[in-house]
């Protein structure tokens, strides 16, 4: 039998689909310190380089109606600076840094740093569980991806500064010259609101976000300890688990951006915003900013997951 007839080319499929039949329960723990370290350094510095790119997606994905010529799509992007000098209307991509700083590394240390400890409870209390249900090395790539969608979940409790940074990109107007203790004073819980579609766009984005990472370290490289990936093989695999993520989650987070950059006293509920969605723009209006998404804010994504998953291991070795 040769690699190229039709029984080696299945023989060859099946090896790469199989996993390493590693068991849920074998899994190495970092230090805490180390995690905390890992994802808080990755969160400044995607903070640093992919500010400006972020704010452009969301303001493409809170427009309403269709771009039809460059003028418009200048006017949409860099607002009241549309017409100023380059280094201004670059400086307009910046609004609501504090916020954003404050969210961004709460949220990346929250979410990297913060899914090695529910995938540590998986593995103690329900390893055996998932190597029952969906065999060993499958069972351990479904665990990370289960542990990543429960983190994701609990998300909605760092929602506020999301909201906050949100409508500072998209919303200015929305602040009329209030501190952030006036706004939290007035607008109390009213800064959760879209919590249920945050929940909902978060559970399947991190199942997709740390199962696709998995996948590739358990059916591609067939690595039994995921943290002792190289660089580029994290690199691969972030790749892979950021655009799953942002493809499974695109729908549902145009309706989450849209709740949140409503006027505080005019908010509209998520259903009202699908059905006028549906009504006006069509059904590909729920895919808005996908691609700025895809092309620039996918890098974001794979860049901060890349060095978190990189730096995490690295700073456990050196303590």
């Amino acid at each position: 039998m040769t690699p190229t007839s039709p029984q080696g080319v299945a023989a060859k499929a099946t090896e790469v689909v199989s996993g390493t039949s590693s068991s849920a329960k074998d899994i190495k723990k970092e230090k805490t310190t180390a995690r905390l370290l890992g994802a808080g350094c990755a969160g400044i510095a995607e903070l640093i380089v992919f500010h400006p790119v972020d704010t452009t997606a969301k303001r493409l994905m809170s427009n309403y109606g269709k771009i039809t010529s460059a003028t418009q799509l200048n006017s949409v992007i860099f607002r009241d600076a549309a017409h100023a000098s380059i280094p201004n209307r670059f400086l307009s991509l910046f609004p609501g840094l504090g916020y954003a700083a404050a969210y961004k590394v709460l949220q990346r240390v929250y979410k990297y740093g913060g899914q090695p400890f529910v995938r540590d409870y998986l593995a103690k209390n329900h390893g055996d569980s998932f190597d029952r249900t969906f065999g060993k090395g499958n069972g351990k790539a479904i665990m990370h991806a289960t542990a990543g969608s429960l983190i994701g979940i609990g998300e909605i409790v760092i929602l506020p500064l999301d909201v906050l940074k949100i409508k500072r990109q998209t919303n200015p107007e929305a602040f009329r010259g209030r501190g952030l203790f006036k706004i939290v004073k007035d607008e109390g819980f009213g800064l959760y609101r879209g919590w249920g579609w945050t929940a909902a766009r978060n559970a399947p984005g991190s199942f997709a976000l740390f199962g696709g990472s998995a996948a590739a370290k358990e059916y591609f490289y067939k690595l039994t300890d995921y943290n002792a990936a190289s660089w580029s093989q994290n690199f691969v695999a972030s790749i892979a688990g950021a655009s799953a993520s942002l493809i499974v989650s695109a729908p549902l987070d145009v309706i989450k951006t849209r709740i949140q950059n409503r006027n505080f006293e005019n908010p509209e509920s998520g259903f009202r915003i699908i059905s006028n969605m549906m009504k006006n723009e069509g059904f590909t209006s729920f895919f808005k900013g996908l691609t700025p998404k895809l092309l620039m804010t996918g890098p974001k994504l794979v860049f901060s997951f890349w060095l978190a998953q990189t730096l995490i291991p690295a700073f456990n070795k050196m303590m």
